[in-house]
């Protein structure tokens, strides 16, 4: 008759050693993961160290990229403010887009909600924020008016 403190000691190890592949199991996996993403991030490296030594073959060395003067990315743009700061400045449409650089017709779309400025527009309206009345209109004295639009009948 075998001992039953034998039995259960070989039961508790068969238990313990099952539980302990279940648990490796989901560790093993995501190791192999890990292992299959270094290893693309290895390949991608290398790779992009050969072009930068090919570019450098050519000629080309590192240069600093500049940061733009505004940061686009952190602006909102708020249709309502647009408005409220064209008229604040008592500019038209077409006046404020000079200002912007773009047509006035932009303007009024940006002011309905229908379309949104680009990111360099963003920038242009950001500079724009800080202007008064006279610094508005002294700009705008600057910038060269538009000429109307030629007709064919205005280039003969």
């Amino acid at each position: 008759m075998p001992n039953i403190g034998a039995l259960l000691k070989e039961e508790i190890t068969r238990l313990s050693r099952k539980e302990v592949r279940r648990q490796l199991a989901g560790m093993k996996k995501a190791s192999a993961q890990y292992r299959r993403h270094i290893a693309a991030l290895r390949r991608q490296t290398g790779s992009l160290e050969r072009q930068l030594s090919v570019l450098r073959a050519r000629g080309f060395e590192r240069t600093s990229v500049a940061a733009p003067a505004t940061d686009a990315k952190g602006t909102r743009f708020v249709a309502k403010g647009l408005r409220a700061h064209r008229t604040r400045l008592a500019l038209s449409a077409a006046e404020y887009g000079r200002l912007v650089g773009v047509s006035a017709q932009t303007i009024y779309n940006w002011e309905q909600g229908k379309s949104t400025p680009r990111a360099a527009q963003r920038a242009s309206l950001a500079a724009l924020r800080g202007l008064g009345k006279r610094e508005a209109r002294a700009r705008l004295q600057a910038v060269a008016p538009r000429g109307g639009k030629r007709t064919h009948r205005a280039r003969r």
